[in-house]
């Protein structure tokens, strides 16, 4: 009797190992388990795509940018060389000799003004450029806007080493020099001088510096308002720079310097 017992103790313990509640339970757990491994994938998926629409967007939206500044300097171009041919006509057509001369040295202003703008973007595209030839270009190009009969030729002097940079750093650099030649000729006297040097802490310093009446030691760049002035600092920002203003070491005139690093893709001859 007792092995009866046993033998029915054995029967009920094999039916609930094997019975059709805990089968089911079990493929339930497995289907749940594979249920959620699928919607993870297929999130996955949808946050993939969403991604790449996006990166697409962005891409199109960065070409058309491109295109569009393309575009607006190849008008800036064509508008300044009318404006030049007109001067010219009109001081071609004039019976006043003193009126010609003037129509004429203003056309020659335009035409410096247009030669500078097209120096300023000739490295539109182009992947590695030497940048110390590329400011004695531009510098070129501003002594002939600067000079007159009047006046004698602005001095702008290129110190230095030569740098390869990348075009968009290039271009960046070009512009601040530029706004910063102009604020020299404005409120500078005598030479302005440019210079490129290896910078112990950050790398590489780019300077413009100028003769003439001291820059205020209190100046802050922070309170003005020219449009110059935020050109500057945000090409400065373009290629993680930072500018530091200051006298010469003489104590007198003006030094603009932009401290930069090899973030802006340089290689050093």
């Amino acid at each position: 009797m007792p092995h009866a017992h046993l033998v029915a103790a054995h029967a009920v313990a094999g039916r609930t190992d094997s019975s059709p509640e805990v089968t089911s339970d079990r493929a339930t757990d497995r289907r749940s388990t594979n249920g959620d491994g699928y919607r993870s994938e297929v999130l996955l998926c949808e946050a993939l795509a969403r991604e790449d629409r996006l990166r697409r967007q962005i891409g199109k939206l960065v070409q058309q940018h491109e295109v569009s500044i393309k575009e607006s300097d190849h008008r800036t171009a064509n508008c300044l060389q009318l404006i030049a041919s007109l001067l010219l006509r009109q001081s071609r057509a004039s019976a006043s000799a003193e009126n010609a001369a003037q129509l004429a040295v203003a056309a020659d202003r335009v035409i410096a003004v247009g030669s500078l703008h097209r120096h300023l973007h000739c490295v539109d595209g182009v992947e590695r450029v030497a940048f110390k030839k590329y400011l004695e270009d531009l510098c070129r190009a501003w002594r002939a806007m600067l000079s007159s009969d009047d006046l004698p030729r602005q001095v702008i002097v290129i110190e230095g080493i030569e740098l390869e940079l990348s075009a968009v750093a290039s271009i960046s650099l070009g512009f601040v020099v530029n706004e910063l030649i102009t604020n020299a000729a404005k409120y500078g006297q005598g030479a302005i001088t440019l210079r490129l040097e290896a910078d112990p802490a950050k790398g590489y310093a780019l300077s413009v510096s100028n003769d003439g009446p001291p820059l205020p030691k209190d100046f802050d760049r922070a309170a003005g308002n020219g449009l110059g002035m935020k050109i500057i600092c945000a090409y400065v920002d373009r290629v993680g720079g930072e500018l530091r203003i200051g006298r010469n070491d003489d104590d007198q005139g003006a030094r603009f310097t932009v401290l930069f690093g090899k973030m802006s893709g340089i290689g050093h001859n």
